[in-house]
């Protein structure tokens, strides 16, 4: 989630592959964390406006530019950890809420957690 919102941030999501790498050597994070998490990020880099139009399609009269980036970000990743099919969708949804939580505010986890429910029924993964 940090490289997401970085890349967020910084206007930049054609270099978040190589913020990604940044984040992930500062963070000295461990080989096995490290390849599940450039799998996402790889996702996102990827598919990024099939992502961000799939989102906004749920998101009802919020475009995702007026989102938070801690919202915009913690939405991307769950969204490509769902269209990696890889966790649960319980699982990724529950995950997301927490982290919308913790770097948000509970406002954030309520609307994440809206949000990602009606996207992954539209997915009709729920």
């Amino acid at each position: 989630m940090q490289a997401l919102y970085a890349a967020d941030v910084r206007g930049d999501q054609t270099e978040l592959r190589r913020i990604a790498t940044t984040v992930f050597d500062d963070l000295a994070i461990d080989p096995d964390e490290r390849t599940f998490a450039s799998r996402i990020v790889a996702t996102v880099a990827d598919r990024g406006g099939e992502l961000d139009a799939a989102l906004a399609e749920v998101t009802n009269n919020w475009r995702l530019e007026r989102l938070g980036a801690i919202e915009r970000s913690v939405l991307r990743l769950a969204a490509a950890e769902l269209a990696r099919n890889e966790a649960p969708v319980k699982v990724v949804l529950q995950e997301a809420v927490h982290l919308a939580e913790r770097y948000g505010t509970e406002r954030s986890a309520r609307f994440v957690n809206g949000v990602l429910d009606a996207y992954a029924r539209k997915l009709g993964k729920l």
